[in-house]
């Protein structure tokens, strides 16, 4: 069960972690994180750290997706670890 949550913690660490590094990216006019990865990063466990990362580095914000999506993502994976 620790294993679980050192996962948790850590994906969502990278999550966040991404978001800042692709704002800052596209700050700068250079090579991006793909959308793909950060859904990939969310859906495997990152939602939390992405959904914080989105609103902290004000990013993606304005995609519904994103914006909708993550916090969604959010509340299934904590509805999954309240069930484990």
């Amino acid at each position: 069960m620790y294993l679980l949550w050192y996962y948790i913690i850590g994906i969502n660490i990278i999550a966040f972690t991404m978001m800042g590094i692709d704002k800052r990216r596209a700050k700068e006019g250079k090579y991006r994180i793909a959308e793909r990865t950060l859904w990939l990063m969310a859906v495997v466990g990152g939602a939390f750290g992405g959904t914080v990362g989105m609103y902290y580095f004000r990013h993606k914000t304005k995609h519904t997706n994103f914006k909708f999506g993550f916090p969604l993502l959010v509340i299934l994976q904590v509805w999954l670890l309240i069930k484990l």
